[in-house]
């Protein structure tokens, strides 16, 4: 599957890999921040550059998918998708000393071998 994409296709799928897992910081990020705001809800978003810092990545993190969409299939850009899924928890460990159990790296391993297994050509 993986040679049908351009080398500027694997590009554009891995900066989306490594942004989704950017934007789950700038949230994190956002919801910790919002302890330090007074008021409501609006006013913790709005209050917020944190969060506000996340919807507009995610915006752009959006815009760079429909592009990406309008160049290659989705059932073979998808996959990438896994990459950033499986990143996140790492930057949780690193970032917020959040901890996992070992199940959880487990898993993590698995996604990631799924996601070599779907993008190897087909034989």
């Amino acid at each position: 599957m993986i040679r049908s994409l351009s080398g500027l296709d694997l590009a554009l799928c891995l900066a989306f890999s490594l942004a989704l897992p950017a934007g789950q910081v700038l949230f994190k990020l956002g919801a910790e921040h919002t302890r330090q705001v007074e008021g409501g809800l609006l006013a913790k978003v709005i209050l917020n550059p944190p969060l506000i810092g996340a919807f507009v990545w995610y915006g752009l993190t959006s815009l760079l998918w429909v592009y990406i969409l309008t160049r290659a299939p989705l059932s073979q850009v998808y996959p990438f998708s896994i990459l950033g899924a499986a990143l996140t928890p790492v930057l949780a460990v690193l970032l917020f000393r959040e901890s996992l159990p070992p199940q959880a790296w487990l898993g993590y391993v698995v996604m990631l071998a799924g996601f070599v297994l779907v993008m190897r050509p087909a034989a």
